[in-house]
């Protein structure tokens, strides 16, 4: 079995784990704060499902940016650094910059690092982290324990996911060369986490956007080889236009938090199906550490 494989098949043990210890780690800014959730790659994107989610669910600003592009000299009661390693040149310049005069807040699967020795408060989840290069039960994880201080039902994702674990993917994923995923809200964000694993480990062409902006040009490139896969229930008016292109449709249903770890089964099959080791992905490394000599 693969790093890749067990870290997949393991995410809701994870996430129950996570919503466990946010039940007693109580170090987020109450609601009506103004935060701000920081992340590089796959982290940014928990960073905008949990923006999204926050927003949603009235508890307070909430915005989320790549580390390379926080806005200068904008207040906010909080950061919150979403970083694996802690280790990311970014995330340790932006923490760095943000530090004297705002309030940070790593939530990291390591608890002796740069990131761990730079911030305010950290919330550990070294239960969660991964030998894989690629991530999916500490972004999850970290996603899960978000979450679960805005009132999500991590139990009832957890439980769809292992359903979803236990099935096989989507038929339409093996005949598809074109893959496109589009969400509303927190679904928008793990649409481009979706679309981000699909090209990490298969090397695949790829797209994601918001469900309302695809038929704003980008439905265009949809063809009998595409296949449009929707992380949520929500516009299911555009489901009949996404077919009269020829390309198929697959929605998740209305969790799309179970419905990225679909996402994810469906990585591993045809990873295995094409002979891509999944734990040795082309041109990446597990943590981007920049020279600034």
């Amino acid at each position: 079995m693969s790093n890749f494989e067990h870290e997949l098949m393991t995410q809701p043990e994870m996430w129950r784990r996570a919503t466990d210890l946010a039940s007693t780690v109580k170090l987020l800014p109450p609601p009506g704060a103004r935060l701000a959730f920081v992340g590089c790659g796959t982290s940014l994107y928990v960073a905008e499902a949990a923006a999204a989610y926050r927003n949603k669910q009235m508890l307070g600003e909430s915005d989320a940016f790549p580390a390379s592009e926080v806005p200068p000299g904008r207040r906010y009661d909080a950061v919150v650094m979403i970083s694996r390693s802690g280790t990311t040149t970014e995330v340790i310049d932006a923490t760095a910059a943000l530090a004297p005069h705002t309030r940070t807040l790593a939530i990291t699967a390591a608890d002796d690092s740069p990131l761990a020795r730079l911030v305010a408060d950290r919330i550990v989840l070294s239960f969660a982290d991964e030998l894989s290069i690629v991530q999916t039960r500490f972004a999850t994880s970290a996603l899960a324990l978000l979450l679960t201080y805005c009132g999500w039902d991590v139990e009832a994702s957890a439980t769809r996911a292992e359903v979803f674990l236990s099935e096989p993917p989507p038929e339409e994923v093996e005949a598809a060369d074109h893959f496109v995923f589009l969400g509303r809200g927190i679904a928008a964000a793990l649409a481009n986490e979706a679309a981000l694993k699909f090209r990490e480990v298969l090397g695949a062409w790829t797209e994601s956007y918001p469900t309302m902006e695809y038929r704003h040009g980008p439905i265009s490139a949809a063809s009998k080889q595409s296949l449009v896969w929707i992380l949520d229930d929500s516009e299911p008016s555009i489901d009949e236009e996404i077919a009269n292109t020829g390309a198929h449709v697959v929605r998740s249903g209305s969790d799309p938090l179970a419905g990225l770890v679909r996402v994810h089964r469906a990585v591993l099959h045809l990873a295995t199906r094409r002979d891509i080791d999944p734990d040795h992905p082309r041109f990446l490394s597990r943590s981007i550490m920049l020279d600034r000599r």
